[in-house]
């Protein structure tokens, strides 16, 4: 069998080259002791995980960092801030072997609250976090004094960063409708819709302690239930049992134990 010409080798060669700096590139790098220091002074989530468990949260952690940008907009981005993003996408998909935020390629960080035009100096500043769209799709917006309250021990029941991803999660099947249908079955969808309706009809009534800001559509349903489940999911499954077990199902995990 006669050999290629030289002139073919050429091009082989540089795709060959090409693929392999690219794959050098995304290599992902492990967290440093100091990372992990933090992470267990700061995460209340992975503080309370065993050792095998608070590997595999680290190595999620890496693989966020090695996928997905983080910025911050006029202001210094420090270890804290990167590691309290990437762990507040971390928590919601712990349960997932290889999930990973196809819809998401970077995270703006703001210093304080931002209107809808993602502005922090006069006007309207009310928002702490969104999930872009239109020409903003694929970015997630956050405030930095918001991340850092809800990993405070005077967040209660509320995480602004986990509320975010918890959104792209929704979003991750096409539709952000409170029906997480990449992370449930089928056949438990309409259940799951009948249940959020009572229970916002429960917050409407005032008979609920769950934020009022949940009666506001499904997605945001999702979404500040998700963050007590989170962030309080004993207190969640002592007032809420169906409620919590039904988002044990959806995000394949026990926080209450």
């Amino acid at each position: 069998m006669s050999s290629l010409p030289f002139a073919y080798l050429i091009p082989i060669f540089l795709l060959a080259l090409y693929f392999i700096l690219r794959k050098k590139k995304q290599a992902i790098e492990p967290l440093t002791e100091t990372d992990k220091q933090i992470l267990n002074d700061y995460v209340g989530y992975y503080h309370h995980l065993d050792s095998t468990n608070k590997l595999m949260f680290e190595q999620k952690v890496a693989e966020f960092f090695s996928t997905v940008k983080i910025e911050g907009i006029e202001l210094e981005m420090t270890t804290l801030d990167e590691l309290l993003i990437a762990s507040s996408a971390v928590i919601p998909i712990f349960g997932f072997k290889d999930w990973q935020y196809k819809n998401l390629t970077s995270v703006l960080l703001y210093p304080d609250t931002f209107n809808s035009d993602f502005q922090f100096e006069g006007g309207e500043r009310n928002i702490m976090g969104m999930v872009g769209s239109g020409y903003m799709n694929g970015q997630m917006i956050l405030s930095r004094s918001a991340l850092r309250q809800g990993f405070s021990k005077s967040a209660g029941k509320e995480n602004t960063a986990i509320h975010e991803f918890v959104h792209l999660l929704d979003k991750s099947d096409g539709a952000t409708d409170g029906v997480p249908e990449n992370l449930m079955s089928h056949e438990y969808t309409l259940p799951w819709i009948k249940m959020m309706h009572e229970e916002m009809k429960q917050i409407e009534d005032n008979k609920s302690d769950i934020n009022p800001y949940a009666i506001t559509n499904q997605a945001e349903f999702f979404a500040v239930v998700s963050e007590y489940f989170f962030e309080k999911p004993e207190l969640l499954k002592d007032k809420h049992p169906d409620l919590y077990h039904q988002l044990s199902k959806i995000f394949a995990q026990q926080p209450a134990g």
